[in-house]
This record gives C-alpha cells, sequence and structure tokens, in this order.
C-alpha cells in the first residue's frame, strides 16, 4: 500500500470548503416559505426540562398570538428573560410574526417551564422543515437538559445529606 502525504495546506483547503458548505446550507434553511403550508393545519410538538413539559401547538395564521395555559405568554412568563427564552428559537429562525402558537405547560418551576417551550417551539419547526435541525442543534435548542433531582436514600435526610455524626 503507498502512502499519500498530505500537506496542512490541502487539510485547511477541504474545511474551507466544508464551512463554505456548511452555511451554505443554513443560508438555504434561513429562506423558506412558510406560506406553502396550509393555514389549517397544526404542528404539535413536546419540550421537556428537568420535571417541565411544555405541548407546543404551531398553527400558520395571521393573528401571531402566544398563548401558555389560555394566557398571554407575557402575562405568564412576567420577566423579560423568560420572554426572550420562549421567543429565542423563533427569533433564530426568523419566524416570529409568521405562527399563532397555543402552549400547555405543566411542572417544574417557571424557568424549567420556559426552556420547555423553547425546546417545544424548536422541535415544532423542525417538522415544519427538517433543514432547521442543523442550525437549531448547533445553538444547542433541540438537546433536552436530562438532569433530575436525585432521590432520597434511606438512613440520610435527603439524597446525600447525612445524620450529624456523633464520635460517642
Amino acid at each position: 500500500m503507498k502512502k499519500e502525504n498530505i500537506t496542512t495546506e490541502e487539510v485547511k483547503e477541504v474545511e474551507e470548503i466544508k464551512e463554505v458548505e456548511e452555511i451554505k446550507e443554513v443560508e438555504a434553511s434561513d429562506n423558506f416559505d412558510f406560506k406553502k403550508i396550509k393555514s389549517d393545519r397544526y404542528f404539535e410538538a413536546v419540550g421537556k426540562r428537568k420535571t417541565a413539559a411544555a405541548r407546543v401547538r404551531l398553527q400558520i395564521s395571521k393573528d401571531h398570538n402566544i398563548t401558555v395555559n389560555d394566557k398571554d405568554y407575557k402575562e405568564y412568563f412576567p420577566t423579560l428573560e423568560l420572554q426572550e427564552i420562549v421567543l429565542a428559537a423563533l427569533k433564530e429562525m426568523d419566524a416570529m410574526d409568521k405562527f399563532n402558537i397555543s402552549i400547555k405547560a405543566s411542572g417544574g418551576g417557571i424557568h424549567a417551564q420556559a426552556e420547555a417551550v423553547r425546546h417545544g417551539i424548536a422541535r415544532v419547526l423542525i417538522d415544519i422543515n427538517p433543514d432547521f435541525r442543523k442550525k437549531l442543534r448547533r445553538i444547542g435548542y433541540l438537546t433536552r437538559d436530562p438532569r433530575m433531582r436525585e432521590r432520597k436514600k434511606f438512613g440520610l435526610k435527603r439524597a446525600r445529606k447525612a445524620p450529624q455524626w456523633a464520635k460517642r
């Protein structure tokens, strides 16, 4: 077998070509026409974070509402930080004013619910256009945070806290 010597310049050229191809793919996915989808059809996905779960229904509509548990999302998520977490996936895909979104969130705290909603919206956007997957994955919106509360063990007060130890 012959071994071909590959120079570092050739390796750099190949890497640059791959980067250019990735950028072209992302740009092509950004220019998705949402008008092609029927307006009476809705897409659904579930987003999760710790013990919080959010069922997200997304429908193409002219009256761009976002409701969480039958309340406006600005009322349900009162702080600007939580509102930005909820809208992050839509902003990233440039789809802010194209959908009517209804969400049922439950479990966990309000911050975990906001992240579960973001996870659900990202999953729904992928159902609509699979080309969005690469960009959303790179940002980290498709990764479900699996961390959970550790269970209490017998003989201990909590998961790891032991009763006070006495020498005698």
